[in-house]
């Protein structure tokens, strides 16, 4: 049976970790590169695929529009977003206001207010909400997950309650940042 290189990584990572913070220490001893997400004691290996490049470079771009943007804060693509001391999760990509920025600077650890993620083909329903869940018990006040193949977005403003979008449909970011909008075609272009 042929091991694969994800199965390989997967087989040295540590399984004894219990908090963010003991995960952290393991970061960041020498050979342990590589961005990882850490809940409640499993690492888990993150990277964007590239058509997520192109999804990412037009959100940005987009919120770059923003009141938001010119006031300092920033939407970032795979930035650290702290849930609690178990859990940290890695939004493809992340907004941060000025003040959270702030606070970053000052050496606390924050939760994104707004996170979004892009589907990938290795998640599964259940990946999906749980990661909607943390997000949410982090204090985001929304959620997006995108699927490209089906060119459709998932707004979440709870971990229980979603909208789908597609098409021609404007997208908005409000209540977190209300002139953050497009329409969904735009994204998918």
């Amino acid at each position: 049976m042929m091991v694969t290189t994800t199965e390989a990584l997967l087989k040295q990572l540590p399984t004894t970790l219990q908090t963010v913070d003991e995960f952290e220490q393991w970061q960041r001893q020498p050979g342990n590169d590589g961005s990882y997400e850490f809940v409640r004691g499993e690492i888990i290996p993150r990277s964007m695929k590239q058509y997520g490049v192109i999804l990412t470079n037009f959100l940005m771009r987009q919120f770059m529009q923003t009141n938001s943007f010119r006031q300092g804060d920033i939407l970032m693509a795979e930035s650290d977003s702290y849930v609690d001391g178990v859990r940290k999760r890695i939004p493809d990509l992340t907004y941060f206001s000025s003040e959270q920025l702030t606070a970053i600077r000052r050496g606390k650890r924050v939760s994104t207010r707004f996170a979004i993620e892009i589907l990938s083909e290795s998640e599964s329903f259940q990946d999906v909400s749980d990661k909607v869940q943390d997000h949410f018990d982090g204090g985001a006040g929304l959620v997006w997950y995108i699927e490209p193949l089906n060119q459709r977005i998932h707004v979440y403003t709870s971990p229980d309650k979603s909208k789908a979008y597609r098409g021609s449909a404007m997208l908005s970011a409000a209540p977190v940042v209300p002139d953050f909008q497009f329409a969904v075609s735009d994204l998918f272009a």
